[in-house]
């Protein structure tokens, strides 16, 4: 949904982000706790990188403020809104076909109850700006995790059930990383919370007119426009295909 509304990402994750933490200072709240994403790292797509810039921008301010900003970065949720799990149980129920977008698609997985706990202790032990990892055990390929829930129900996968593969939409990958090439990575006293230590890829006075001009061209209405803002302020982002391929054809175009 992001991906076709960049306007709405940068407003709400970015500017939304940006607003409860400068009113969090402004009034003087001790911790300041960012729910973050696997999907920040090297994003491919408009959610992921929306969600980096909220990281970076409480980096920033945590330098010159006394609210403690912490992040902490994680996979997904298992029985979340929008996970697979509901997903496919409903797709069971109604009879198949279970959608998987590829056959090799791997992510990581938490409980709800482990992921609030260490959300928790993580924002317990944040200083200034750190962005915590949490521990997310081995990564689960999603066709094996439909196909055991097909038998959970006493049905055969392939047999009683189809699985139809619908491919990776724009901006999906098919693993999840959990940190950037050269963060790095420190340990805590907890065995499942790791520090990522921190990237300085540009200048204050840099960052800030960059990530100005993306919520300029936000409230503007600029989607095309974003996604380059993007790429300026978060290097490491991998503007899809598709995007590319609609800009060079509008370039074409307007110099044909």
């Amino acid at each position: 949904m992001m991906e076709i509304n960049p306007t709405e990402a940068v407003m709400n994750n970015v500017l939304g982000t940006k607003n409860i933490a400068d009113i969090s200072r402004i009034s003087g709240v001790e911790r300041f706790v960012l729910i973050s994403t696997d999907k920040a790292v090297n994003p491919v797509n408009i959610m992921g990188a929306s969600k980096r810039a909220a990281e970076l921008y409480l980096q920033h301010i945590s330098r010159e403020t006394r609210t403690k900003f912490i992040t902490v970065r994680f996979g997904n949720v298992l029985g979340s809104n929008g996970s697979v799990i509901p997903r496919f149980r409903e797709q069971i129920a109604n009879g198949g076909p279970v959608t998987v977008t590829h056959p090799d698609v791997i992510r990581y997985f938490m409980t709800i109850p482990e992921a609030t706990q260490l959300v928790l202790q993580a924002g317990s032990m944040g200083e200034c700006g750190e962005i915590f990892i949490l521990e997310m055990g081995e990564p689960v390929k999603i066709l094996n995790l439909a196909e055991e829930m097909i038998r959970l129900c006493g049905l055969r996968p392939h047999v009683d059930i189809p699985i139809q593969f619908t491919g990776l939409r724009p901006g999906e990958k098919l693993f999840e990383e959990l940190l950037l090439g050269l963060e790095g990575i420190k340990k805590t006293h907890h065995p499942k919370i790791k520090i990522a230590a921190p990237l300085e890829n540009q200048e204050a006075t840099t960052f800030v007119a960059r990530f100005n001009e993306l919520l300029t061209l936000a409230r503007a209405n600029k989607d095309r426009e974003i996604f380059l803002a993007f790429k300026a302020l978060v290097p490491e982002y991998k503007i899809h295909g598709d995007y590319l391929n609609e800009t060079n054809a509008n370039q074409n175009l307007q110099n044909g």
